[in-house]
């Protein structure tokens, strides 16, 4: 039976519906942005471009941030099927041991101000930390999840079980109460951007960010390690069957994962602060920004993060201002959105 050219332009639309939504509402909110955002905190972007310049910079240095944690996350399920739910733990793990060790390197422990903390005050902390976690986290994998590979629900219990132990040991070690990492105070400063101060700290993050995508991009393009990584992320079975010492490449990918929840815990510690509780916020995020790029994919960690990071600074600051408490659901609506387009995420794959 043949369809009927109306039948078939029907399926057609209904097909194409998804995506036309989309490109509507982006058309909507950059509308809004510019010309009509009366009775928001920022106004709109043609008479108060300042504003509009500064939440677009919270935006990129924010999706920097998110970038370095969610790459590490998205690079262990890309390649060992791992959905590591202790991810968020090495995280904050990583931000109180940096900030014990710049504690240490510079001598006080209270009121730290960025004058007394070189580059090296900061940038030693952050190697060491993310090293000491890049090392747990292979052990981790060695001990507790080797064992288990290809069974995901029982690996995620698992890192559920260590995260919530490693949460109970930081609350035991550190305390309680929110602690800062101090940054440099080289970069302690402000520019001024269209009227508009703004702080080179962030700007600073985003600059790690950008040093640790490019690392990440040139290693995992331009080494042979790198190769049969993203060799395994798409065809795992192969890589087994050239003979590959998979037990290697697996502790590695989870070793440079781990090391990179470690960097993004030194970096959020410095944005944010570390306090109890907040590994799981973090976990939430990289899951966020994954499901949007897609599972296993660096190319949808940069996508995700930098549509992740759009949404939670600018939803705040253009909509109207008796509303800001809703600015949350947006992020859920971004989910939506760009599900049921890709299913998959933006660059992701059936697994």
């Amino acid at each position: 039976m043949v369809d009927t050219p109306v039948r078939t332009s029907t399926r057609d639309v209904a097909r194409r519906l998804p995506a036309l939504t989309v490109w509507l509402v982006l058309a909507f909110v950059a509308v809004w942005v510019l010309f009509l955002a009366e009775g928001t905190s920022a106004g709109p972007a043609v008479d108060d471009p300042g504003r509009f310049v500064v939440t677009l910079l919270d935006a990129l240095t924010f999706a920097g941030l998110l970038f370095v944690v969610a790459s590490g996350f998205t690079l262990i399920f890309g390649l060992m099927r791992t959905v590591n739910m202790a991810h968020g733990s090495l995280f904050l793990l990583a931000g109180f041991t940096a900030i014990a060790i710049q504690q240490s390197m510079v001598g006080k422990t209270t009121n730290i101000a960025p004058e007394d903390v070189s580059i090296w005050s900061w940038i030693g902390p952050l190697l060491l930390a993310a090293a000491l976690v890049a090392v747990l986290g292979v052990v981790m994998h060695q001990v507790f999840l080797r064992w288990n590979q290809g069974q995901e629900l029982r690996q995620a219990l698992i890192t559920i079980a260590i995260s919530v132990i490693l949460a109970d040991q930081m609350l035991r070690q550190f305390g309680g109460l929110a602690k800062t990492m101090v940054w440099p105070g080289a970069v302690s400063h402000f520019v001024e951007l269209f009227g508009e101060r703004y702080a080179t700290s962030r700007l600073f993050m985003l600059a790690v960010a950008l040093v640790v995508g490019v690392a990440l991009w040139l290693w995992l393009t331009r080494t042979r390690m790198g190769m049969v990584i993203r060799a395994g992320v798409d065809d795992e079975g192969m890589v087994r069957a050239l003979g590959i010492n998979a037990t290697l490449v697996f502790a590695v990918t989870f070793f440079v994962g781990a090391f990179l929840a470690g960097v993004g815990g030194v970096m959020g510690a410095s944005f944010a602060g570390a306090a109890t509780g907040s590994d799981g916020t973090w976990l939430l995020n990289s899951l966020v920004v994954v499901i949007i790029g897609g599972l296993g994919s660096i190319k949808g960690a940069v996508a995700g993060s930098l549509l992740y990071g759009t949404v939670v600074a600018f939803s705040p600051a253009y909509l109207p201002s008796q509303y800001t408490f809703y600015s949350v659901i947006f992020s859920f609506a971004l989910l939506a959105l760009v599900l049921a387009v890709r299913p998959y995420g933006l660059f992701g794959r059936p697994a």
